[in-house]
């Protein structure tokens, strides 16, 4: 009687050992990061950051928001897992917006209340300094342009001449209807600027699954981005382009002509809060094409998106702002700074390390898996599939502006935006614990170590 062969043992599975190895890899891009960014800084001073690949200082402090990011972080590692598979969704919502919230507070009043809300938005480069000047509104926006490029009269700061005047007209209607001043505008960016993680839950939740959604939703909660969340004001233009985004979803999921027209209305006001963010437009290619299905059964939907998407560009126009002569110069103001003399060759490269920084290494892990899952034939159509599709456009969006060369430096606060569609990528991960304990060490470390600044 011949005796029967053993039976195999299905081999493990390889994906965590993988993910890993990504991380790994991710850990040695910043590495080199670094230290391939002091020896140029020491040596040629070039790259206009005192710790490379960050606009930072070494300066390892505590302070008065310690305590509570701390106890948040543990919070969040400990029950937030579990929280967020078992509560109603119209809680998990409010909660994750109010978690991220206090998540983002905390690591900025490390730095105090002055040096890291109040008067992050009151220096040389930022928009307070030209609240004064806006006292004619249309008068100051059909004489914008005139005061972009640095040889110009009265030049502006950097990050108005940066930007469209969508941005510093934000800071200058908060001042006129009585929250003037730093500290009003700090509070704002930031708890404006936490309302995005709600906003890729719900698109994720509609074109995707809930229970995707509900994985990704600690990861959200407690980003390493909060670092640069607070006080930064790409952390309001990150919400509304995240709400562009997330109404899209509504629009083409739900076939809502109000969520249509919502999502061109923010579309519009996205362009002209800052001209980098017309790449979202990417993000919203990935939306149509996964939601059209519901524009092919209402067609209608297109008329309020593209009616709301013209509604910020006329009112523009028509005030006397020229958003396209407004981009030519800013290119020319951008060589004529830092920018002309910062090296292409190392910032092409350490941008991405940057990314790694505000993203963690549990969103490095997911991406690896994001592009594994519509490499498989099999799964194409499946929850996983769709949402790996946006996650990959939001990457697809960071590389174009990474290549362009007019995001050399400081990506660690301009990227916010593209960040926040990167992180849902660790809904793929297991033992989210583990993972997310790397994201809060990440920014707490990276919080008390470093001062950023921009």
């Amino acid at each position: 009687m011949r005796t029967p062969l053993p039976t195999a043992r299905p081999a493990p599975s390889r994906a965590p050992r993988r993910d890993l190895y990504a991380a790994g890899a991710a850990v040695l891009l910043v590495t080199a990061a670094v230290l391939v960014g002091r020896h140029i800084q020491e040596s040629r001073h070039t790259l206009f950051v005192n710790w490379p690949p960050l606009l930072a200082s070494w300066d390892p402090h505590p302070g008065p928001g310690t305590p509570a990011a701390v106890a948040v972080a543990i919070t969040v590692v400990a029950y937030g897992p579990a929280l967020a598979v078992r509560l109603p969704w119209r809680t998990l919502l409010p909660l994750a917006w109010a978690t991220a919230t206090a998540w983002t507070f905390s690591l900025a009043l490390v730095d105090g209340w002055q040096r890291g809300i109040a008067g992050r938005l009151t220096t040389r480069h930022e928009y307070l300094q030209v609240i004064d000047r806006f006292d004619d509104i249309p008068g100051t926006l059909r004489d914008f342009t005139h005061h972009i490029l640095l040889d110009s009269p009265d030049h502006w700061p950097a990050h108005v001449a940066g930007h469209p005047p969508a941005a510093p007209l934000t800071f200058v209607l908060l001042d006129r209807v009585g929250l003037g001043g730093g500290g009003w505008a700090g509070v704002w960016c930031i708890t404006i600027g936490a309302t995005a993680c709600v906003a890729v839950l719900v698109a994720v939740r509609a074109l995707a699954d809930e229970t995707l959604a509900r994985r990704a939703a600690p990861f959200l909660v407690l980003a390493p981005a909060a670092v640069w969340m607070g006080t930064s004001a790409d952390a309001y233009f990150a919400a509304v382009a995240a709400w562009a985004v997330a109404l899209l979803v509504l629009a083409v999921t739900g076939r809502s002509l109000w969520a249509a027209g919502g999502s061109g209305l923010l579309f519009g006001l996205t362009c002209y809060l800052s001209y980098g963010l017309t790449l979202v437009a990417v993000i919203a290619a990935a939306v149509l094409l996964l939601g059209r299905d519901g524009i092919r059964r209402r067609p209608v939907l297109l008329v309020p998106l593209l009616a709301g998407l013209a509604v910020v560009p006329t009112a523009f126009t028509l005030a006397g702002f020229d958003w396209w002569e407004a981009y030519r110069l800013l290119v020319t103001r951008y060589y004529q700074g830092a920018g002309g003399v910062r090296p292409y060759g190392y910032w092409v490269w350490a941008n991405l390390a940057c990314t790694v920084l505000i993203t963690g290494l549990a969103t490095v892990a997911g991406l690896r898996r994001s592009v594994s899952a519509l490499l498989v034939r099999d799964r194409l159509g499946t929850p996983e599939a769709r949402l790996a599709l946006l996650v990959c456009a939001a990457l697809l969006a960071l590389l174009v502006a990474d290549v362009s060369g007019m995001s050399k430096a400081e990506t660690e606060r301009i990227w916010l935006p593209f960040a926040a569609w990167l992180l849902p990528a660790c809904a793929f991960l297991p033992a989210p614990r583990a993972w997310l304990t790397t994201q809060a060490a990440l920014a707490l470390l990276l919080n008390h170590l470093l001062l950023t600044g921009w």
